[in-house]
């Protein structure tokens, strides 16, 4: 399947199905995430069949259900903390769609997670991790998030196809893109998670144009 592919097929899900992640699927997904840990210095941890985090009164606010695996997403407090984790936390979750398993992110609405977070350390966020009990839906686009026309090359607009099927907290979408000639810059405004928002929607267009921000 094509990265656009699985970007377009990746929706948030928030109810999800009694049934144990395969070893198989959890070895690809651990692997991944040593290799992000050794990479950007972070300390993802991949917590399985563990219902409590998301046993609490504020999951059922967010109207989660039976979900027994989630990422965390910890590292050392730094100024681009946030951006890492939503950078390299969104190549997890396009592998967990890639190889049949559904996704989302989550801010505040959970218990206390399993994770060992050491000392100068900051768990950032959680992605929620198993099998949907549904596929979600498709969120809309807000106009005018990104400078683009017609004679634009190919792989910037792939990249910017790709930034805006990218998940953002409460679907805000507060960030914009521009060209100049090679170069692209993609600026987030204030907001919930920006900053996170901002790593996730780097990694799509990263993926997709195939260029390094």
């Amino acid at each position: 399947m094509e990265i656009l592919e699985v970007m377009e097929s990746r929706h948030s899900v928030r109810q999800y199905l009694d049934k144990k992640i395969e070893d198989e699927k959890r070895k690809i997904l651990d692997e991944m995430a040593q290799k992000f840990n050794a990479e950007a210095n972070l300390n993802i941890q991949i917590i399985y069949d563990e219902p409590k985090c998301f046993d609490s009164l504020l999951a059922h606010y967010g109207k989660f259900s039976s979900v027994a695996n989630y990422i965390c997403m910890v590292g050392q407090k730094c100024a681009d903390l946030d951006e890492k984790t939503g950078y390299y936390g969104e190549k997890l979750v396009l592998k967990a769609q890639e190889i049949g398993l559904n996704t989302c992110w989550v801010a505040s609405t959970h218990g206390k997670t399993a994770a060992k977070i050491n000392a100068g350390e900051k768990q950032a966020i959680i992605i929620a991790l198993g099998y949907g009990a549904n596929q979600g839906s498709q969120h809309k686009n807000k106009p005018n998030l990104a400078q683009i026309s017609a004679d634009d090359p190919d792989w910037y607009k792939a990249g910017v196809k790709a930034a805006l099927l990218a998940p953002t907290a409460i679907n805000q979408q507060k960030f914009f893109i521009e060209r100049n000639g090679e170069n692209v810059k993609i600026s987030a405004q204030k907001g919930v998670c920006a900053k996170i928002d901002l790593g996730i929607v780097k990694c799509h267009f990263e993926m997709a144009s195939g260029k390094k921000l």
